[in-house]
């Protein structure tokens, strides 16, 4: 099963309705199951709830073969601790998705890290889900010593301000 889940705070019609199209274009040959929020967009190809249980979620992120999303750090985070291959499509600030587009920059920011796949517009999404079926998420490494830095740097910077 392919997981689509758009968050819990917000709809993403436009992720929605480009995940639709393209099953309808493509066909797919496994169960898509959606979590798509208030959505005022229905989709015609693939079973959807508007929001599922904690529970019901964490058991459809624990079964899917692969997990198509926003770029929300916590889906992301998920997925990763889960190891499914994920794409993401990022909301966007001139559509009025969200109030600024730091989903781009975090979705640029794990792509480059190898981690997911992104598609940056709905025209993407048929050829990424088709990626998506091959694609291998790099492990993430944590790295401590980098935190510990970044945190120490800032310190400094706001101990010098004062």
């Amino acid at each position: 099963m392919i997981f689509l889940t758009v968050g819990t705070q917000f709809p993403f019609d436009r992720l929605v309705k480009a995940v639709d199209q393209a099953v309808e274009l493509m066909g797919l040959d496994e169960e898509l199951y959606a979590q798509v929020g208030d959505t005022s967009y229905q989709p015609r190809n693939f079973e959807a709830a508007s929001h599922l249980e904690k529970h019901l979620f964490d058991d459809c992120m624990r079964k899917a073969s692969s997990i198509i999303s926003h770029a929300g750090m916590g889906t992301i985070t998920m997925a990763l601790d889960h190891k499914k291959p994920l794409l993401v499509m990022p909301r966007r600030k001139r559509f009025g998705e969200v109030v600024n587009d730091h989903q781009v920059a975090i979705a640029k920011k794990y792509e480059e890290l190898g981690h997911l796949i992104v598609a940056y517009d709905e025209e993407d999404i048929s050829k990424k889900i088709e990626a998506l079926r091959h694609f291998v998420p790099r492990k993430r490494e944590v790295c401590c010593e980098a935190v510990i830095q970044r945190i120490s740097h800032f310190l400094h910077e706001i101990e010098g301000r004062g």
